[in-house]
């Protein structure tokens, strides 16, 4: 783990912010710097490009400094190109304003189709990205489908039995504020009284 080390000194001579959890390891670059950190990363063994993520913190309860994270999953796989098995993940902040980062296809092919995933759903842009088009959505779909502002449809979904799902109430038991159809905290789902308390007949030897 000599490369995460050597990351994290280098991370805290520059001031950038570190966050440990889990076992995991966050790292966080400003945009300016990112791509020269990966390609030099890169250079030094981080050979395996797991995975890239965008994030929306626009309802998120803790202020972020801006809108919008793109995550940046690094492996130093141990036995190929000098790997140790460091791991660890580089968070990049992208404000509203201008959504892009650089591409990273020219460091890593697997980072192709990521960014596409993440264009195609937060509307983050990767500049020099060599074919940057939808991969998950209709063409003719406008706007972001994972921006918490992207406007859900809602059509109520009734079953054969009669039971239906109310698209305010489901929400509401999704978001936690009160109980909805889904139950919070452990709530038996409205519609389902009867069943759950045969359940629990059954389970405490009941017939």
């Amino acid at each position: 783990m000599q490369k995460l080390v050597q990351l994290l000194d280098q991370a805290r001579a520059k001031g950038w912010e570190i966050e440990q959890a889990h076992g995991n390891t966050w790292v966080v670059v400003p945009r300016a710097e990112f791509k020269a950190l990966l390609a030099a990363l890169k250079a030094q063994g981080w050979n395996y490009l797991a995975d890239i993520v965008g994030i929306d913190y626009l309802t998120y309860p803790n202020q972020k400094p801006e809108r919008f994270c793109v995550v940046y999953e690094l492996v130093s796989l141990p036995g190929y190109q000098e790997g140790d098995g460091s791991r660890v993940f580089i968070r990049v902040y992208v404000p509203e304003a201008s959504p892009s980062l650089p591409s990273l296809t020219d460091l890593w092919m697997g980072a192709d189709y990521l960014e596409r995933e993440v264009f195609d759903l937060l509307g983050i842009r990767f500049d020099g990205h060599p074919d940057l088009r939808k991969i998950l959505t209709p063409e003719d779909l406008e706007d972001y489908p994972l921006r918490k502002d992207f406007p859900l449809g809602e059509t109520p979904t009734l079953f054969k039995e009669g039971r239906f799902i109310d698209p305010e109430a489901f929400r509401a038991g999704l978001s936690g504020n009160k109980a909805g159809m889904t139950g919070w905290r452990g709530g038996t789902r409205k519609g389902y009284q009867d069943v759950a308390a045969e359940v629990q007949k059954v389970v405490k030897g009941g017939n």
